[in-house]
């Protein structure tokens, strides 16, 4: 059976981003990012919310063509150009994305489905949001949270019933 793995960064209070989901007080080193390598090895899916996705599919499909691409960007575009997509959502369609498969409802039986085809894990990274409702149906088989040493104040939860 596959595991569905969350992957996120959080300040020491609790908050997944800032008040406009600003990630500029993330600390990002390759530690992190040969971690995250060795987990993406494991992996065949992500999974993401409607608002990471769209941040991921502006991102990833180009970053290994930048002049300025880093080992982790070529290494990570072409996981994310292999890996299958799901995403959390009720506005977006499938028809439009490669490899992607839209949840719109039915959460519980959905994901359980996934988890059950043959494969390798899937993998949460950030989508608060979503994480959240995962969170709730009990889906989430192991978190991986990278706490960084800045106290926002106030943002975007990581976990809302926590806050």
């Amino acid at each position: 059976m596959r595991h569905l793995i969350f992957f996120m960064h959080a300040s020491l209070d609790g908050f997944a981003g800032g008040p406009n989901g600003e990630l500029n007080w993330i600390n990002i080193n390759d530690e992190i990012f040969d971690f995250v390598g060795t987990m993406t090895d494991k992996a065949d899916a992500g999974l993401y919310g409607r608002v990471t996705f769209g941040m991921m599919e502006s991102y990833w499909p180009s970053a290994a063509d930048q002049p300025n691409a880093t080992k982790h960007d070529k290494e990570h575009a072409v996981w994310y150009k292999n890996a299958h997509k799901i995403v959390l959502s009720k506005s977006l369609n499938e028809k439009d994305f490669q490899k992607t498969t839209i949840i719109r409802d039915q959460l519980k039986e959905n994901i359980n489905k996934l988890k059950k085809q043959d494969g390798k894990d899937i993998l949460i990274f950030g989508s608060p949001s979503a994480s959240n409702s995962l969170l709730e149906e009990g889906l989430i088989d192991e978190f991986w949270l990278f706490v960084n040493p800045v106290l926002l104040g106030k943002g975007i939860p990581a976990f809302k019933k926590c806050l």
